[in-house]
């Protein structure tokens, strides 16, 4: 029986097929049937944040799944009488400046510790998640056909051992004659169809191994997929009904896409299609490729506003959210409404003691001027098209390089905790203006959404590219995880950055990274980024300056803090300066960890002068050597060479990923410092 429907933008979905895992499990154990755990692997928050989110594919050790979206998810927040939040309304501002103020609340993922050491305590939570792709092939006999087939070799049993879980072809007798029957392990077929706009589907075996057609002897054929050791074109798809057979080499290359069926608009993850036919292209993809999922995920410092205006819009959200499924109180009769929003935001403990302290006058003033301020739907298409992802970081500029009233400052909304440190001596004469310890921090991350085929730096229709988490694209909340930790902020001269920026435009050095970054752009250029001006992706060379200075300080710190340089992140400030916002010229070098209270005080405790002043001199100087030199040391691109780097390779100041926001790209030695060559006279640290 189905019950198909569609959602208000089209996409069609039969609400009888949702993924309920956890529903699923409860059924069984209601009819003492034999028990197959609902949970089959676990995961970070880090992870499903930036690896395995809603509609990419998780490898397990014995098959893979796609975690769903969030309408599944609220079937599991629904196990709780209440759902956790995460407070932080500057990036809750800007998830709703994306995706529509209909968005509410930032939650964590659905997990809880074992406190107690009962039993399956907190099983109930978890991310909702769907064997995917759903076609499968034994081991043993070669045998392709979808996960209905081996349903009954499904064993997830041992409640502690969720890696266990798999998928047998039960009495398989392989692939020789006369061979005994045994129980063989299943793996995912390994093909997907995928399109740009992030539809992605099971990829038509029968339908491939029968030139487009069907098999003339049977309705539904038996499949074996043929594996060799020579890889993607040694595999091929034959049907043991009929005999008909096909290599997978001919799905492959741009040249063999016409092969390919239309895109048919799936979205798995919200086990729906779309209404409207899909015009883009498919392409061939592995259940492992690299471009298959980019998440999109914006992040900030929690740290205090100081626009007026902005602190009227979080306390206004403070108020929505104590109020909850009674926000309607704030739109219709606000006057007789306000007692009992007083007695509610009085109650909450999503307030704050200020928030609870105003009076009714003041609250129904701090309302009306919020609903004010709030943007139309125009106002915010306006604003998300001029939206740049230095928008994140002009606040806590603003708030790192302000005048502090004590050497110690604590902020009790935020927790954030800074140490203004002495600079003087060869430090200030290295430029340096600022350093603050920074004792506590937390940054907290959101998952609006992701993109296939291309990350979301290529993407300039940012509606259309955008994959939704949920069916109708206007989610009231999206998932978030909190990291906390410590950092060292380092602020430069803004004058000596504008006069050395300005010698570095005129010359001719800075013109071949720009010719470079036009040809990776047009080399790597796709359907999705066609109208896209490269140069405004190009950051200016300032940014170039504190990137490649952020990795040789990392790098040095690394080695007197007590931390490995892949749990060293870097925030890079740099741009220049204009009406709406100050010329910034700075880096935060930051250690975090998810649902920590804190880290160890290694790295803040290089922030002292004396410190710091050895770290960077050595971090200098380390950087005037290579063992690649002296071709790195000379590398400059040119025609048609076209990385997006200078002298710099992974011998002197390349970072793991986790370490590095821009994939090791905009990096060049001779801007800090001389190296052999006629560009000495570009770096910044001269002496």
């Amino acid at each position: 029986m189905s019950d198909t429907k569609a959602s208000d933008d089209g996409l069609i979905y039969d609400s009888q097929l949702d993924v309920d895992p956890l529903g699923d499990q409860d059924e069984l154990e209601e009819n003492n049937t034999a028990k197959n755990y609902a949970k089959v692997g676990s995961s970070r928050g880090s992870t499903l944040m930036y690896t395995y989110g809603p509609g990419s594919i998780m490898d397990l050790p014995h098959f893979t799944v796609m975690p769903m979206g969030l309408d599944a998810w609220d079937k599991i927040w629904k196990r709780r009488p209440g759902t956790s939040k995460i407070m932080a309304p500057r990036l809750l501002e800007n998830v709703q400046l994306m995706l529509g103020n209909q968005v509410k609340e930032l939650r964590p993922f659905p997990w809880q510790p074992n406190q107690t050491g009962a039993f399956r305590e907190g099983a109930d939570l978890g991310i909702p998640a769907r064997v995917f792709p759903q076609w499968l092939r034994c081991t043993g006999c070669n045998k392709l056909a979808p996960v209905s087939d081996f349903v009954n070799g499904y064993s997830n049993r041992n409640p502690y051992r969720p890696d266990q879980a798999e998928f047998m072809h039960k009495g398989c007798r392989g692939s020789g004659k006369g061979a005994k029957k045994y129980d063989r392990p299943c793996v995912p077929a390994r093909y997907l169809l995928v399109c740009e706009d992030g539809h992605v589907d099971e990829f038509p075996y029968d339908w491939w191994a029968h030139n487009g057609g069907h098999c003339p002897n049977a309705s539904k054929p038996q499949l074996k997929m043929i594996e060799s050791s020579a890889g993607v074109s040694g595999s091929f798809i034959e049907c043991v009904s009929c005999g008909a057979k096909r290599s997978m080499l001919e799905a492959q290359s741009l040249e063999n896409r016409s092969k390919l069926p239309r895109c048919r608009g799936r979205f798995a993850h919200l086990d729906s299609f779309q209404a409207k036919p899909c015009d883009k292209p498919v392409r061939l993809m592995l259940i492992g490729a690299s471009n298959l999922w980019f998440p999109v995920v914006q992040s900030i410092i929690d740290m205090p506003r100081l626009d007026e205006k902005a602190i009227i819009l979080d306390e206004y959200n403070m108020i929505k959210i104590a109020l909850g499924d009674n926000d309607w109180m704030l739109e219709e009769d606000l006057d007789d409404n306000l007692k009992s929003i007083r007695k509610t935001v009085q109650r909450s403990a999503k307030t704050d003691d200020e928030l609870k302290q105003k009076s009714e006058v003041e609250l129904r003033l701090l309302i009306i001027q919020a609903q004010q301020s709030e943007m139309n739907e125009d106002e915010r298409q306006r604003a998300r098209e001029q939206w740049e992802p230095s928008d994140l970081l002009v606040p806590e500029w603003k708030y790192l390089v302000r005048d502090f009233p004590d050497t110690k400052h604590v902020d009790r909304k935020s927790g954030l905790t800074v140490h203004v440190q002495q600079v003087h001596g060869i430090v200030a004469d290295l430029g340096v203006k600022r350093i603050l310890a920074v004792d506590k921090l937390k940054k907290v991350n959101a998952l609006i959404g992701f993109t296939r085929v291309d990350d979301f730096d290529r993407v300039n229709d940012l509606g259309s590219r955008l994959v939704r988490l949920n069916r109708d694209g206007r989610p009231t909340w999206v998932p978030a995880t909190e990291d906390y930790g410590e950092g060292i902020f380092i602020q430069f001269d803004e004058e000596r950055i504008e006069k050395w920026e300005n010698a570095v435009l005129a010359n001719p050095l800075w013109d071949s990274h720009v010719m470079a970054h036009r040809r990776n752009f047009r080399n790597r250029l796709s359907e999705t980024a066609a109208e896209v001006d490269p140069d405004t992706r190009l950051p200016k060379p300032r940014y170039w300056l504190m990137h490649t200075l952020s990795h040789a300080l990392i790098k040095r710190m690394a080695m007197s803090a007590g931390y490995g340089i892949a749990s060293l992140s870097e925030r890079i400030y740099a741009w220049q300066g204009s009406e709406d916002r100050p010329a910034a010229a700075g880096v935060l070098i930051e250690t975090t960890a998810s649902g920590s209270d804190g880290t160890l005080g290694g790295l803040v405790d290089l922030s002292n002068t004396d410190k710091f002043e050895q770290i960077m001199t050595s971090a200098l100087q380390e950087m005037k050597r290579c063992s690649s030199d002296p071709v790195c040391a000379r590398r400059i691109p040119k025609d048609p060479e076209d990385f997006l780097h200078g002298a710099a390779c992974h011998c002197c100041c390349m970072l793991s990923e986790t370490s590095c926001e821009r994939a090791n790209r905009f990096l060049d030695r001779r801007f800090l410092v001389p190296l052999p060559g006629q560009d000495a006279s570009l770096a910044f640290f001269k002496d």
